[in-house]
């Protein structure tokens, strides 16, 4: 008898232009995280992430893309869109970092407090947020995840195949390492 089995690939590759990179290029290895701002999974999962790059240093790139589960996720939309917004500043992963550090304040007034934390032009920052002007973004990335097999958060790909196992420290650090090899 044969089994057949399907391995989860990343259907949108990373690119300098398009995704919000930590690390070198030509690192040995590449961690994409398809998360939620809202999602406790992946509040648990940032100081993993944190953990993993400095430990693994430059030997590792990692590249955040938005996956909001909206039905379970009230804010997640609105805080992936804020994330955005700060990219449009060249200020993502300060927003992302606050965003993370307090995920369980996400109402508009709290995006303008992290906005105003991250140092952004707040009146763009205000006007975009309330016309949407990321939501085409945010939609992107989500879909690239769903093509790409994502269906919760965090989901990570390790070279461009998702990673299936526990992303505890030492369990990711050890995948990483093997596809560094």
């Amino acid at each position: 008898m044969s089994t057949t089995e399907w391995e989860a690939v990343l259907t949108v590759p990373v690119t300098e232009d398009r995704d919000h990179i930590q690390g070198p290029a030509d690192a040995a290895v590449t961690l994409v995280e398809y998360g939620d701002f809202e999602c406790p999974y992946c509040g648990a999962a940032y100081p993993i992430v944190k953990e993993v790059q400095d430990r693994m240093g430059e030997r590792l790139r990692f590249v955040f893309r938005n996956f909001p589960i909206t039905t379970s996720h009230a804010h997640a939309e609105q805080a992936a869109e804020a994330a955005e917004a700060a990219a449009g500043q060249g200020r993502f992963w300060p927003m992302h970092d606050l965003l993370f550090e307090n995920q369980r304040r996400l109402r508009d007034q709290d995006l303008h407090g992290y906005a105003e934390q991250a140092g952004l032009d707040l009146e763009r920052f205000d006007s975009e947020l309330a016309e949407h002007a990321h939501a085409a973004r945010v939609r992107e990335d989500f879909m690239s995840g769903v093509r790409s097999g994502v269906n919760g958060t965090p989901t990570f790909f390790i070279n461009g195949v998702r990673h299936d196992g526990s992303y505890e420290v030492e369990a990711l650090v050890a995948a990483l390492e093997r596809a560094a090899a």
